[in-house]
């Protein structure tokens, strides 16, 4: 798959790829939104998304993750954006992100979500930007 990634880096949609493990030791130990995550329900969510994985050219060694849940057609919400601490600072990140969004483009969805507390920037690079009219919008469940 062609990205921009950083040198030495390379992107990979294929599930089999996936070091499940790492992915859930990343997100239920390390990431505010997903603190405590069983591992049986990443295991769905990884199962029910389309999934990124960054990995390093050399060793193959998984760095970053991220999936959308999507129909394929109208909506896509981006989660689980996460790059390994030792690699952050390398621009994985937005590079992670703008490679998500480049292949989503061609499924021609209205809107693609995303929440974070924390990483504004890093999405606004590519063109995320906050809800012209959040008061219309509604969630069920936590907050």
């Amino acid at each position: 798959m062609s990205t921009d990634l950083p040198t030495g880096y390379e992107l990979s949609t294929d599930p089999e790829r996936l070091d499940r493990a790492l992915v859930h030791r990343w997100l239920s130990e390390d990431a505010y939104w997903a603190l405590g995550r069983p591992r049986e329900k990443q295991e769905r969510a990884i199962d029910g998304s389309l999934n990124f994985g960054v990995y390093e050219s050399a060793s193959g060694a998984q760095v970053g993750y991220a999936r959308v849940v999507t129909d394929g057609a109208t909506f896509g919400w981006l989660c689980d954006v996460y790059v390994a601490p030792d690699a952050r600072g390398r621009g994985l990140g937005t590079a992670l992100t703008a490679a998500v969004r480049d292949h989503v483009a061609p499924f021609g969805l209205r809107r693609i979500m995303l929440a974070t507390a924390d990483a504004h920037e890093v999405y606004a690079k590519v063109g995320f930007a906050p809800l012209d009219d959040p008061g219309k919008w509604m969630a069920l469940g936590a907050q």
